[in-house]
């Protein structure tokens, strides 16, 4: 019996591989973004923490470290204001990249479908041919049985 042999095998194998790169890749895309939004949380937090601190003190000593806390918060907003903009083109490659990957992976399933289409024709052709051998093989035992037979009735 014959092996099956598809020709698209290597079209498959080729986007199996591209589908596994375009995790990876969206996977280090997301742990990217995580790491953003951590870093723009704990900036907030900073912030909150330090107001909070203020707020504990009596005013004479609190108007001296409200003037440097609000210089320090200007600085402060612009790193985050960086990071959430960092945040928002990690987000927009995300879907850019979730968008290839279901396109890569709708393109290798219709090939898997169409192999396993291919696979089982050619299963159903090879089952054909089988029962043509068995049945050539059937009519020439049985006309070996009548030639035999009738030789010997002679």
């Amino acid at each position: 019996m014959r092996k099956f042999a598809w020709r698209l095998q290597r079209v498959l194998d080729i986007k199996i591989t591209e589908e596994r790169v375009k995790k990876e890749e969206l996977l280090e895309l997301i742990e990217k973004l995580v790491q953003a939004q951590r870093e723009v949380m704990e900036q907030k937090k900073i912030l909150e923490n330090i107001i909070f601190d203020i707020a504990k003190k009596k005013f004479s000593s609190r108007l001296s470290e409200q003037e440097l806390f609000l210089r320090y918060a200007a600085t402060n907003n612009d790193l985050i204001k960086k990071l959430e903009h960092k945040t928002k083109c990690l987000e927009s490659q995300q879907r850019e990249k979730i968008a290839e990957l279901s396109a890569v992976r709708k393109f290798r399933k219709s090939l898997e479908k169409l192999r396993a289409k291919a696979k089982a024709e050619f299963l159903q052709e090879q089952a054909k041919l089988e029962q043509k051998q068995l049945d050539e093989g059937a009519t020439f035992s049985f006309a070996r049985s009548l030639l035999q037979h009738a030789g010997a009735e002679s």
